[in-house]
């Protein structure tokens, strides 16, 4: 197999992501051609569709919960479907993406995951609402790796960090589709009816953007098909493609740990956030509503400024001090009795958060370009855990010793994520 070198990362020249025995041509300085800025507007439409697809069903859960007639408990391991179908399928679209690559997987996917919307407003059970969010978290969890992979794609052909651009069309997908839901909830448009037109809207723009990616194989995917002769009668050259049965490289797992603490902080602001203003710091309802919108404002606006701050001081930089900006914002959060100063502390917490995943998710593709979709589907894995588990960690720790002694958890994680943010160095 041919060797690959491991980028080095930390400084902002990310020029020199050329990797041998691949089909990626090399970086050009200068303005990107025509061709890598329509792949990345197109890519930056699937991290949009995927967040409108996710948020429009978070935004009716009422709605489907009154439809099938559960309480709070059964409705919760509906919810695990969710989360064991991303999980799963995350898993195979890594191997699938690196077999094949992520311009061939990632628009099936997109088309699956929107469709896959559809099936919870039909249910009527508890049996059929687990299996119909276990379609929409396999949908999610398949069209999450290979739009990262490819948006690292991109990202080598630009020369310059640009992934954090990508996950802020998430987070704005993610609004769009959590205000649209809340628009349709208030016109009493019913669950089944709004999730038809979200998924046929999806479909048509990850169809209408699908010749917008980057042409041929990856340079992450190259699979024994590459090593046949050509038509031409020569011998071709041989490129092997990945062995599955390679052992993660021991940074994937660091990289999943630092994942693992970023997505649970952000699930720990998603759940407990308004609470903890409202119980623990007597904050109005209101003002205590406001807390997680600051905090995701604070980290769609970090997202857009974090690419820079990469491409100036590097990802290892903007890691570690995002770790200890979130840690800290926490920290007033949690110190400081001052309702609107724990607003504050939780905006710091949104904004030191919003560059840790996409440096990672950067790292872990660049790491083994081979099996960039496995191990990118790992350290995605490891995040979700992080953000499915986090909050009943934290409600099982608040029960015994009070909300606020367990958000010092998601605080202690993130100085963890900053005390690691090392391993995004270059060099294996």
């Amino acid at each position: 197999m041919p060797s690959t070198p491991s980028p080095d990362t930390t400084g902002p020249d990310r020029s020199s992501l050329t990797l041998r025995g691949t089909t990626e041509p090399p970086h050009r300085p200068g303005r990107p051609d025509p061709r890598v800025r329509r792949a990345r507007r197109a890519v930056a439409v699937y991290f949009f569709v995927a967040g409108v697809i996710i948020a429009s069903w978070a935004a009716r859960v009422p709605a489907v919960k009154a439809q099938t007639g559960l309480d709070d408990g059964r409705l919760s391991v509906g919810l695990l479907g969710l989360a064991i179908g991303a999980l799963a399928a995350m898993q195979v679209a890594g191997r699938m993406t690196d077999r094949f690559g992520s311009a061939a997987i990632v628009l099936p996917a997109a088309v699956g995951g929107g469709l896959a919307l559809v099936v919870p407003g039909y249910a009527d059970s508890l049996p059929v609402l687990f299996g119909a969010l276990f379609a929409v978290g396999a949908g999610h969890g398949m069209i999450d790796v290979p739009m990262n992979v490819h948006a690292a794609r991109v990202e080598r052909r630009y020369g310059r960090p640009i992934m954090a651009s990508f996950h802020a069309a998430f987070s704005f997908g993610g609004f769009a589709g959590a205000g649209l839901g809340a628009l349709a909830a208030r016109a009493e448009v019913g669950a089944t009816a709004h999730f038809w037109a979200v998924a046929l809207t999806t479909v048509a723009l990850s169809v209408a953007v699908r010749r917008g990616l980057l042409p041929g194989r990856d340079a992450a995917s190259t699979t024994p098909h590459d090593a046949r002769p050509s038509a031409a009668g020569g011998g071709g050259t041989a490129v092997p493609g990945p062995d599955r049965r390679a052992r993660l490289a021991p940074r994937v797992l660091v990289f999943g740990v630092v994942a693992f603490g970023a997505f649970l902080a952000e699930g720990s602001a998603l759940d407990w956030s308004s609470v903890y203003l409202h119980d623990t710091r007597g904050a109005s309802p209101a003002v205590a509503a406001v807390g997680f919108a600051v905090f995701s404002a604070t980290m769609a606006a970090g997202r857009l400024v974090s690419d820079r701050l990469s491409g100036r001081f590097g990802p290892v930089a903007v890691v570690r001090g995002g770790g200890m900006l979130a840690a800290a914002g926490l920290g007033v959060a949690l110190l400081v009795p001052v309702p609107w100063l724990a607003v504050t502390g939780f905006g710091l917490m949104g904004a030191g958060l919003s560059g840790i995943v996409p440096q990672v998710f950067t790292a872990a593709a660049a790491l083994d370009p081979l099996r960039a979709g496995r191990n990118l589907g790992m350290v995605a894995a490891a995040g979700y855990v992080g953000l499915l588990s986090g909050p009943v960690l934290i409600g099982a720790i608040a029960h015994f010793s009070g909300l606020a002694v367990a958000l010092a958890v998601p605080a202690l994680l993130a100085l963890l994520v900053a005390a690691v943010a090392g391993a995004l160095r270059g060099g294996r």
